[in-house]
């Protein structure tokens, strides 16, 4: 009997042993899909936070006067046009092109006209802005979905207004602080323009000037159609940039021809002044 009792004991102690181990491995399970679920809960809590964030981010962009405003659809001959732009500020500092004619000739004349349309949509703040030539559905399509945006901005948009009318009613604000300044910043919106003049064709091919024109003389000239071919390239590379200088300088078509380039250069000076007439009027 007394060799009997520690081989009891171990017995004992082993049979405890296990079912220590066994209640350790029977709690684990349990805890996992306790902890699973905590994270899931937080997991679902950390999305709707995702979600709900950018709705907060737009929010504070509206109430600082920046919006992001679509146009309608404007149906063409070739395919729908939409565009969108972003005005802040009472200005639109972007504009792009949301639906666009596509498909064979329509994607390169897309290719070709949007850019220059978005470049003029932005100078000129409005969509009174000339059409592409070589575009003139695409362009018309453009234009009018533009002005969509831009009334849609305006009438939803009161930060639009209230950011024009706030400098002049109140002397407290922030930007009234430069109320020196206050007409400054209109000024660019109404008078900066970006105007193509009508092409002038030459002996050797069509000649097309675009200038901008900031409050009242001519900051910026170019040729948007030259003549192209053989020795033409080499006039047209020789003489543009001297006749965008020379526009530039003398703020009128009252420019000099340039030795070699005659053609080029007359027909460069009647696009350049019917690009005026048009900012001038």
């Amino acid at each position: 009997m007394k060799k009997s009792h520690p081989i009891r004991r171990a017995v004992l102690a082993g049979a405890a042993t296990v079912s220590g181990i066994v209640l350790l491995l029977s709690l684990k399970p349990a805890s996992d899909p306790a902890s699973a679920s905590a994270q899931g809960a937080a997991a679902s809590q950390q999305s709707a936070a995702a979600q709900e964030s950018p709705q907060g981010g737009s929010a504070q962009q509206s109430s600082s006067g920046a919006r992001t405003v679509t146009g309608d659809v404007a149906r063409t001959q070739y395919g729908p046009v939409q565009v969108r732009i972003t005005v802040s500020g009472g200005k639109v500092t972007k504009s792009e092109v949301v639906q666009i004619p596509s498909g064979g000739r329509s994607t390169e004349v897309s290719n070709s006209s949007v850019p220059k349309l978005n470049q003029e949509a932005v100078a000129a703040g409005s969509a009174d802005i000339d059409a592409v030539s070589g575009a003139s559905y695409t362009s018309a399509g453009y234009k009018k979905s533009l002005q969509s945006a831009l009334d849609k901005a305006k009438a939803a948009g009161g930060g639009t207004a209230g950011s024009k009318g706030s400098p002049g009613s109140s002397g407290s604000s922030g930007s009234a602080g430069s109320s020196g300044s206050s007409a400054a910043p209109q000024a660019p919106a109404t008078q900066a323009r970006t105007v193509t003049g009508d092409v002038a064709q030459t002996q050797y091919g069509a000649v097309q000037v675009r200038v901008t024109v900031s409050g009242g003389k001519i900051t910026k000239a170019e040729a948007v159609q030259a003549p192209k071919g053989g020795l033409s390239d080499q006039k047209t590379a020789l003489a543009v940039p001297k006749l965008n200088q020379e526009a530039v300088a003398a703020g009128s078509a009252d420019i000099d021809a340039v030795s070699g380039a005659t053609y080029t250069s007359t027909g460069y000076k009647q696009s350049l002044q019917s690009a005026l007439d048009k900012a001038g009027g």
